[in-house]
């Protein structure tokens, strides 16, 4: 995935401390698109009043929309790219070989680690409906200089959600990481979730957290009322939220840390999704399709691409085609503060 938009001023962030629950409900902006016309695209993440939820740093939402997609080869350095398609198939190629289609319940995940190429197609020569997630993880210190890797992930594990009373009330596919014991079989170099929660008619299901990760609930299809629960040790009135909320399709309630569970009712069928997980470690430097820690590590990155270095490789079946890299602005790129 690439970002399509000229890069703005939201591209450096910070991994703010959050020292307590937090209901912030922000609302998914659409992009002015720069390569790729045609296409509707949502952004939710970085947002100004929240730059990341754990280690996602990026998140779009390409639909629903009929649309002929061509992304052409692009880079990514110091990140993961998870591609979750809810409609239509999307073809990716990239420069370690892979070169495959994926579709509803799969997972693409792609590691830049120090540089990656690739190609994102619909398949097919006329528009198709497409509606997906496209998100972004920071790699930590560790793992973002190594080599770039590819899996697809056609069978990912679910567990049952059960109402406050017991009773069945949803399920949970984890896409990324762990979520109450059922952990992803991707490679996952932070502790986080990624997991899509569906939420049955007429029902209440809890989801469990863990009190000392940052939380986020992302809408997709439907709406749902959220209720969060503080635990018998937090401060506040009562084991429940007051700012309790409502969510849409292309909304997101951040939840901050220090919280037991969330209670999610919905009067019909809703389809969320939930990212999360251990506070960041380090500050970021965020533009157009990197993820670095200073302005020179993006300044390098970008004159390697623009003179086709060897460090992004080249992306399978295809020719010199390419996205060219947009110019950077004229001040330095530096981490930008969380508003509290």
């Amino acid at each position: 995935m690439t970002r399509l938009d000229a890069a703005g001023d939201e591209d450096v962030q910070q991994a703010s401390d959050c020292d307590g629950p937090r209901s912030l409900r922000l609302e998914a902006r659409d992009v002015p698109l720069g390569g790729v016309r045609a296409m509707e695209v949502r952004r939710i993440l970085p947002h100004r009043e929240l730059p990341m939820v754990g280690a996602w740093c990026f998140l779009d939402r390409f639909g629903p929309q009929q649309a002929l997609m061509r992304v052409e080869p692009h880079p990514h350095i110091g990140l993961q790219t998870v591609t979750w398609p809810f409609v239509g198939e999307v073809h990716h190629r990239d420069s370690v070989g892979s070169d495959v289609v994926v579709t509803r319940g799969e997972l693409n995940l792609m590691t830049s680690g120090g540089g990656i190429s690739h190609s994102e197609y619909s398949v097919g020569e006329h528009p198709i409906p497409l509606d997906a997630l496209q998100l972004w993880i920071a790699l930590p210190e560790s793992r973002r200089h190594g080599a770039p890797s590819f899996e697809r992930h056609t069978a990912l594990p679910t567990l049952e959600l059960q109402a406050p009373g017991g009773e069945p009330a949803g399920t949970a596919t984890v896409v990324m990481g762990e979520l109450a014991g059922t952990t992803s079989p991707a490679s996952a170099f932070t502790p986080l979730v990624g997991a899509e929660i569906v939420v049955l008619a007429g029902s209440t299901a809890r989801i469990p957290l863990r009190r000392e990760w940052e939380y986020a609930l992302v809408g997709a299809f439907g709406a749902a009322d959220v209720a969060a629960g503080l635990g018998a040790d937090a401060s506040g009135p009562g084991d429940v939220d007051p700012a309790a909320a409502t969510l849409g399709p292309h909304e997101l309630l951040y939840l901050g840390i220090g919280r037991d569970h969330i209670d999610v009712t919905a009067a019909e069928p809703a389809t969320l999704f939930l990212i999360g997980g251990e506070p960041f470690e380090s500050d970021l430097v965020m533009w157009w399709n990197f993820v670095g820690r200073t302005h020179d590590e993006i300044v390098e990155a970008r004159d390697a691409w623009e003179a086709g270095s060897i460090r992004f490789g080249h992306v399978v079946a295809h020719g010199d085609e390419r996205v060219p890299a947009p110019p950077l602005p004229g001040v330095r790129l530096t981490p930008r503060r969380r508003r509290p």
